[in-house]
């Protein structure tokens, strides 16, 4: 076993939890860079989410029976400064909520607009960096930052799981060393989705493009849970993130929604 000194050492050298090496980059178009807001949001115009609530209650169905809920109009757990950072094209929204501003225990929901409402799925058990969460993320300060980002580019050490976002299969996501509770990395990087902050969207998650500066942090990906906090990461059991990579796509223009659940309120 490599010792902890020696794997947070390595660690260390890296912005997020991706290493800036091994680049491969795309043929495809860049996606549009998120513009204004928090570094690396997508902060736009209101989108879906913002929409007027029908009139409460269930409706009617023949003789008497309750009909399916309508999705709700709104995102649950998403307060007005949240929701006016999600793109008008968004239809599916991955969100991130941390126990605490200081937490690295968080859950995970995706959720997909049904043309009339938005429909949730499971709440799945994810973690967080270290430290928690914080609204000005830096290089080195083991906080995932917050904010709404797009999605839009996919990899692993495993081959492709049958996900519609480009993947990039490579020997750059091998992972050794312990984390921070000494447990194994191997295998952290077997699939990996990349959170658009700070980096070039359309290019591989290995991409160690950082448009803001290499201080402002890079490397934050959706990957495999090491069973241990991260360095920025979100981190899902392996089979949540097989099904998020078969399920997102991009013609439905994705994007995480990630914080604790007092910031994501407001």
């Amino acid at each position: 076993m490599v010792p902890a000194a020696v794997a947070l050492a390595v660690l260390a050298v890296l912005s997020g939890c991706g290493a800036d090496t091994g680049t491969t980059a795309r043929d495809t178009p860049a996606a549009t860079a998120p513009a204004g807001g928090a570094p690396g949001t997508a902060h736009t115009a209101p989108g879906p989410g913002d929409a007027t609530p029908g009139p409460a209650g269930a409706a009617q169905g023949p003789a008497g029976t309750a009909a399916r809920t309508p999705s709700p109009a709104r995102i649950p757990g998403l307060g007005p400064r949240t929701r006016a950072w999600i793109p008008a094209t968004a239809r599916q929204v991955v969100v991130v909520t941390g126990r605490g501003k200081d937490a690295n225990r968080s859950e995970v929901v995706l959720y997909q607009h049904t043309g009339s409402g938005w429909e949730g799925g499971p709440a799945w058990p994810a973690r967080n960096a270290l430290k928690g969460w914080t609204d000005d993320h830096w290089a080195g300060d083991l906080r995932s930052p917050i904010g709404v980002f797009t999605l839009t580019d996919a990899g692993g050490l495993l081959p492709d799981p049958g996900t519609e976002l480009p993947y990039d299969r490579s020997e750059g996501f091998a992972v050794g060393g312990t984390g921070f509770e000494g447990e194994p990395l191997e295998g952290s990087f077997d699939y990996v989705i990349a959170i658009d902050y700070n980096r070039e969207p359309g290019t591989s998650p290995l991409d160690p493009t950082r448009p803001l500066g290499a201080g402002r942090g890079g490397g934050i990906w959706l990957h495999v849970d090491h069973q241990g906090p991260t360095q920025g990461c979100v981190s899902l059991s392996e089979r949540h993130m097989e099904e998020l990579l078969r399920t997102l796509d991009p013609d439905r223009h994705p994007v995480i929604v990630m914080g604790d659940a007092g910031s994501l309120s407001r």
